[in-house]
C-alpha cells in the first residue's frame, strides 16, 4: 500500500516537472514586467521565495504611471464584476416557465442571497482574494481562485466558503480539449506544523516527524494536483464517485500526503486574452510593456536634467575664477563679472525639458488607456444627467468593456459560483428546493447582473425609455392619449425591473397585482356613487309632483 502510494506521488511529480518546463519563457517575461509595473511580486516565479520578505524591490522603478494604473484597473474591474455593496448575479431555473411560480421565484432569491451571505462573511476573505486576482490579472494576464470549505480546528461548529487567492509563481495548469482550464497544480510552502494540524503527524515521513518539536516552522515544499478522475463513478460515495481528484505531495520526497476528491473544479482561473497558440493570458500590462520601459527611461532622463536645471553646472573661462566663489544665498562674488558687466560664469544648457515631458505625456497616454484609466474617466455620469442620458452611457460603457471583462465571468465567476453552489448545498446552508425544481432536476443557471451586464442591458431600457419619451410629446402636442395605448406597461414595469437588478421578492406578483386593481376599481365606483348622491338627491326633489290646491270648505282653507 506504501508502495502503491509512492508510485503515485512520483508520477505526479514527474507530470508536475513536464508542465513546469514549458513556462520558462514565461517567468522571464513576467519577470520583466514585475519590475517595472509590480515590483513585490519581483522574483516570485522562480523558486518561491528566494527574497527576503519586505525588501525593497523597486530600485528600477523611475515612472510609477503603470503601477498606479494598474489599482485603478483592478478597482474598475471590482467595481464592474463583482461589487461588494451590489449583488451581481443571480440563480435562475433551466426551464423560464418556473419562475412563474413564485415559491420557486422565492426559492432562487433564497439561494442567491445565501451565496452571497456565506460568500462575504468575516472568514472568507473573499474581497481581499478577489482583489489581488484583479491586479494579478492586470499585471500579468492570469490569475485564479481556490475555493474551499471553511475548515478551521478552533471553530469545529462554523460552516462556510473561504478563499484563497493562488499566486502566479505557484500556479501551472493545463486546458482539456474545449479549452477550459482542468488541471491545475499548485507549487506552494508550507511549513512542518502546518502539515500536522491539517492532515495529522503521522503522514509527515520519519525524518521529517523528528524535525516537528525540534524546528516546527521549518518549510518543505508541497504540490497540490487537481485533475479529472479517471476512476470517476457516480454511483460511489467516496473520492472515486467525485468528478476531480485531488492529491497533496512533498516534492522534494515525493511522498503523498492526502488523496481526495472534489464534486466540481475548485480553482477558477482565468486569462484577460490568449494568443494563438497559448496557454497563460497575456495582461495590459504586457500589452504597453515597451511604453512603460520607455517612459521609465524617459523619466531617468528628466530627473538628470532637472537635477541639472536646479542644480547647474557652471561654466567659467579662467580656472581661478571659482576659487573663491561661493553659492550661499545672498554671497556676493567680486570678479564674476567684467568692466562692461557681463558675467564671467555660465550654466551649462540643459536642453528643451518641455518637449521630454510632452514626449512621456504621451506614453502616459498610451499606459492609461491600456488599462482602461481614460475609458473610465470619459464615461463618468455627472448629476446633470437626465435618465435617457444615464441610459445610454451605461449602453456605450457596456459594448466597450463586455468584450476584456466577459471573459473573466465565464472563466472565473461561472465555476466559482458552481463550487459555492455544490459547497453550501452539502454543508445543509441552502433550503431544500420545492417540488418543482426537483421535478426539472435541480437544474439552474448563473445570470450576470453586475453593472457590467446591466450596462450591456441598458439598450433594451434606454430604447423603451426613448420611445416613451416621443410618445408623450406627442401626447402633449397633439392633446390626445391614444398615442400611449401602444405600449404594453404589464410587460414594461417588469422587464424594467429585471434590468435594473431589482429583487423579486421586492416586486409583487401578477395576482396581487390584480387584487390592488380590483380593490382601486372598487373604491373608485363607490366614490362615484357618493359623489352623485347629491345631485342624484336635488334631481329626484325637483322632479317630484307639486301638491294641488285646497277647495274650500276643507281642513285649513280660508
Amino acid at each position: 500500500m506504501a508502495a502503491d502510494r509512492d508510485d503515485i506521488a512520483a508520477e505526479l511529480v514527474r507530470e508536475f516537472d513536464q508542465i513546469a518546463s514549458k513556462r520558462g519563457i514565461w517567468e522571464k517575461h513576467w519577470e520583466e514586467t514585475a519590475l517595472k509595473v509590480l515590483p513585490y511580486y519581483s522574483t516570485s516565479f522562480y523558486s518561491q521565495g528566494n527574497t527576503v520578505p519586505g525588501q525593497k524591490r523597486n530600485q528600477e522603478q523611475y515612472d510609477v504611471t503603470a503601477n498606479a494604473a494598474l489599482w485603478k484597473f483592478a478597482a474598475a474591474m471590482e467595481s464592474m464584476l463583482t461589487p461588494a455593496n451590489g449583488k451581481w448575479h443571480r440563480l435562475r431555473p433551466v426551464q423560464k416557465e418556473l419562475m412563474k411560480i413564485r415559491r420557486v421565484a422565492l426559492w432562487f432569491d433564497q439561494v442567491n442571497d445565501a451565496l452571497f451571505h456565506y460568500r462575504y462573511s468575516p472568514h472568507s476573505a473573499f474581497q481581499a482574494n478577489q482583489h489581488d486576482g484583479y491586479v494579478s490579472i492586470g499585471a500579468f494576464g492570469t490569475t485564479a481562485l481556490f475555493c474551499d470549505e471553511f475548515n478551521d480546528p478552533t471553530q469545529p461548529g462554523v460552516k462556510g466558503l473561504r478563499y484563497r487567492h493562488v499566486h502566479l509563481g505557484e500556479l501551472f495548469f493545463a486546458t482539456n480539449f474545449q479549452g477550459q482550464v482542468d488541471k491545475v497544480f499548485r507549487r506552494f510552502k508550507m511549513t512542518l506544523r502546518q502539515i500536522a494540524q491539517k492532515w495529522g503527524e503521522d503522514k509527515l515521513p520519519e525524518n521529517l516527524r523528528g524535525q516537528l518539536s525540534q524546528s516546527p516552522e521549518n518549510e518543505v515544499f508541497v504540490l497540490h494536483i487537481v485533475k479529472p478522475n479517471g476512476e470517476f463513478d457516480p454511483m460511489r460515495l467516496d473520492a472515486k464517485g467525485k468528478r476531480f481528484s485531488s492529491h497533496y505531495v512533498l516534492k522534494d520526497m515525493k511522498k503523498l500526503l492526502h488523496a481526495g476528491g472534489y464534486r466540481c473544479f475548485p480553482y477558477a482561473t482565468s486569462r484577460y486574452i490568449t494568443a494563438p497558440g497559448e496557454l497563460y493570458g497575456r495582461s495590459p500590462a504586457m500589452n504597453v510593456l515597451p511604453s512603460i520601459q520607455v517612459l521609465n527611461e524617459e523619466k531617468k532622463v528628466i530627473l538628470k536634467q532637472g537635477h541639472r536645471a536646479v542644480d547647474p553646472v557652471l561654466l567659467a573661462h579662467d580656472d581661478g575664477i571659482l576659487d573663491g566663489f561661493s553659492l550661499k544665498p545672498g554671497a556676493t562674488n567680486y570678479g564674476a563679472v567684467n568692466g562692461d558687466g557681463r558675467p564671467l560664469v555660465h550654466t551649462l544648457p540643459t536642453g528643451n525639458m518641455q518637449i521630454g515631458k510632452e514626449l512621456m505625456d504621451d506614453e502616459r497616454a498610451v499606459i492609461n488607456d491600456a488599462f482602461l484609466v481614460t475609458l473610465f474617466q470619459i464615461l463618468v455620469e455627472t448629476p446633470q444627467m437626465t435618465a435617457t442620458e444615464v441610459l445610454e452611457r451605461a449602453r456605450e460603457k457596456g459594448a466597450l468593456l463586455s468584450p476584456t471583462m466577459g471573459r473573466f465571468q465565464s472563466e472565473s465567476i461561472g465555476p466559482m459560483i458552481q463550487r459555492e453552489f455544490d459547497i453550501l448545498m452539502w454543508q445543509g446552508l441552502i433550503p431544500p428546493p420545492p417540488p418543482e425544481v426537483m421535478e426539472a432536476g435541480a437544474a439552474y443557471k448563473v445570470e450576470y447582473d453586475a453593472p457590467l451586464n446591466r450596462a450591456m442591458r441598458a439598450d433594451e431600457a434606454s430604447g423603451i425609455m426613448r420611445t416613451a419619451q416621443y410618445a408623450a410629446e406627442i401626447v402633449g402636442q397633439t392633446q390626445d392619449p391614444s398615442a400611449m395605448d401602444w405600449f404594453d406597461w404589464d410587460t414594461i414595469i417588469p422587464e424594467l425591473a429585471d434590468i435594473s437588478g431589482a429583487p423579486f421578492r421586492f416586486m409583487r406578483s401578477p395576482e396581487a397585482v390584480a387584487q390592488i386593481r380590483q380593490g382601486r376599481q372598487s373604491q373608485q365606483t363607490t366614490q362615484e356613487v357618493t359623489n352623485a348622491l347629491p345631485g342624484m338627491a336635488a334631481m329626484m326633489k325637483s322632479a317630484a309632483p307639486q301638491g294641488t290646491a285646497q277647495t274650500p270648505g276643507q281642513p285649513g282653507a280660508q
